[in-house]
């Protein structure tokens, strides 16, 4: 065999290498998105000083005269409506981050609604961020599911949640949930799934301030 004739069994050899290690990248790069995309727990995130300290509880705070403001966070709804959290400012507004796939997402679901209930009239706001779903309709059903009676933007890519600056008491997981202060800023972070003990016990001291 010639060398002309050897050169084309050669290169493709070396495209199929070539392949193959995308392929593995590919996978890898896949995998990670996976575990990022729907956990019980993270950490905290962010360089330099973040002026945050995380309990053992898994709940971070911020001392009030260091809190960040929350981003521009509007949109169409779940349900096809418009919404915008800085209309609640004054309020005190615990913010989820769920998804209808994820199964911590699923646990904790009940918990909010039924935390919601006892307090929203001590001027509290729930809001969700239901992301990752290809389409509405699963995210309606799972709010018909667990009869979850406030309001969830739609963000099925998390532009949302990229709008959160590094940091920041920003949301790296699915479930997140932050308990944003009556000035729109972010006084508390948590990234895994909340009792609705625990959940209680992270508005509580927010909800006192004066």
């Amino acid at each position: 065999m010639s060398a002309a004739s050897r050169a084309p069994l050669c290169s493709n050899r070396a495209t199929t290498r070539v392949r193959s290690r995308a392929a593995l990248t590919i996978g890898a790069v896949a995998c990670a998105l996976l575990v990022s995309a729907c956990g019980s727990g993270g950490t905290s995130g962010g360089g330099g000083n973040t002026n945050y300290i995380t309990g053992s509880d898994g709940v971070a705070t911020v001392d009030k005269g260091d809190r960040a403001d929350i981003p521009e966070l509007s949109g169409k709804t779940v349900d096809g409506k418009q919404l915008d959290v800085a209309d609640y400012k004054g309020k005190v507004v615990v913010l989820n981050v769920w998804g209808s796939w994820c199964p911590p997402c699923r646990a904790e679901a009940k918990n909010f609604e039924k935390v919601y209930q006892d307090i929203k009239d001590e001027d509290v706001q729930f809001v969700g961020i239901n992301t990752r779903d290809a389409s509405t309709g699963p995210a309606r059903n799972f709010e018909k599911e667990f009869a979850i009676s406030y309001p969830s933007l739609y963000d099925p890519t998390g532009k949302l949640m990229l709008r959160f600056e590094k940091g920041t008491l920003n949301p790296q997981a699915i479930p997140s949930t932050l308990v944003i202060d009556r000035e729109g800023k972010i006084a508390a972070r948590t990234l895994q799934a909340l009792s609705e003990e625990k959940l209680r016990k992270m508005v509580a001291p927010v909800l006192a301030e004066k």
